[in-house]
């Protein structure tokens, strides 16, 4: 079944309470990374109960998630080929380590990119605190929907992505991934079997399971908080990127970062496969 445009366009995501615990923050935290060093206590306040933990600002992305909706038939997408192409989040507070939040997500756009082309599909997802109904955070994602081009719909308007960076990097931070870290990052609400089955894997084309790309993102996302906002959540406003290829768990992903007065330009990258694995990166100071 061909894509409708306007049924897709007005297609209803579940909206999704979720009760977060500092378990919850920790675990999170841990997927990424952190705690390796057990006498880092930068990384240990984002692992370690108390007054003064915090939560990664990345932590968004798995907040009030409503799940592989694009998998319902309903939608008429191919969910077998489509990509994670982008993602950003905008904080407008620092997260919180406990509280109760709600994902309220919708589709923003779609780009038909012609027959045997594909298409864009924009989406957005609002995160609110349950109680006060602040919002908290805005996550806007492309999907590259490999398989559904030329449905009819409109060739445009498409996001431009932040200029590549040129030169050499100010700051260059390499983050070491677990070999397990796949399986810890699923148990945050991922459990797409790409990441954890190797059987799976060999059919999508790839020696072994895949680090989930949101990982991927929240890990590039550790780098630049330490490096361009002193480890502190409440400087970290917008963070936008590009995914360029897949990163394999136990990896060292390198993070280049071009600092500006209002933030950085970044890429990151596998050195060893001389694979780019995030391109056309932007945060923006709070």
């Amino acid at each position: 079944m061909p894509i409708e445009y306007d049924k897709l366009l007005a297609f209803p995501i579940p909206e999704i309470r979720q009760r977060l615990r500092w378990q919850d923050s920790a675990l999170y935290a841990l997927s990424l990374g952190c705690g390796q060093d057990p006498m880092d206590e930068e990384d240990l306040r984002f692992v370690a109960e108390g007054p003064a933990m915090r939560a990664l600002p990345s932590m968004a992305v798995v907040l009030g998630y409503p799940g592989f909706w694009l998998r319902d038939p309903a939608t008429g997408v191919d969910a077998l080929r489509l990509v994670h192409g982008e993602q950003a989040v905008t904080l407008h507070a620092p997260l919180p380590v406990e509280s109760e939040v709600i994902g309220r997500s919708r589709v923003t756009g779609l780009v038909d990119r012609g027959a045997g082309k594909g298409a864009l599909l924009y989406s957005e997802r609002v995160i609110l605190d349950a109680v006060t109904g602040e919002a908290l955070a805005t996550l806007e994602q492309t999907t590259f929907l490999r398989g559904d081009g030329g449905f009819g719909g409109p060739q445009g308007p498409v996001r431009q992505p932040a200029p590549e960076p040129e030169g050499a990097p100010d700051i260059v931070v390499e983050l070491p991934t677990r070999p397990e870290a796949a399986l810890l990052y699923r148990l945050n609400g991922d459990h797409n079997p790409l990441h954890s089955d190797p059987g799976v894997a060999a059919k999508a084309g790839f020696p072994r399971p895949i680090l989930h790309g949101l990982a991927t993102f929240g890990v590039v996302g550790r780098a630049l908080l330490r490096a361009v906002c002193d480890n502190d959540p409440a400087r970290f406003g917008r963070m936008a990127c590009r995914f360029s290829a897949p990163v394999f768990p136990g990896e060292t992903i390198v993070t280049e970062i071009w600092t500006r007065p209002d933030g950085a330009f970044f890429r990151a990258g596998i050195p060893e496969r001389q694979a780019k694995v995030v391109s056309n990166g932007q945060l923006l100071h709070s």
